[in-house]
């Protein structure tokens, strides 16, 4: 069985970093989910002191 990756980077905002808007996000995901995409992974990068920077999260579905 082949598989095939999507890596995508939300960046995280407010004063200290950490806050995605939730509905774009489940948006997205579920876009995503219609496609045959499926969430494998999600972690955030610290920019220091607990402050994130971004968001990485990675999908995968079946290569044809």
């Amino acid at each position: 069985m082949n598989w095939e990756y999507k890596t995508m980077k939300l960046q995280a905002t407010g004063l200290i970093g950490g806050k995605l808007d939730e509905t774009k996000l489940d948006c997205m995901m579920n876009e995503l989910g219609a496609q045959g995409w499926e969430l494998v992974a999600g972690f955030d990068t610290n920019k220091g002191y607990g402050e994130t920077r971004d968001v990485v999260i990675i999908f995968k579905r079946q290569k044809d």
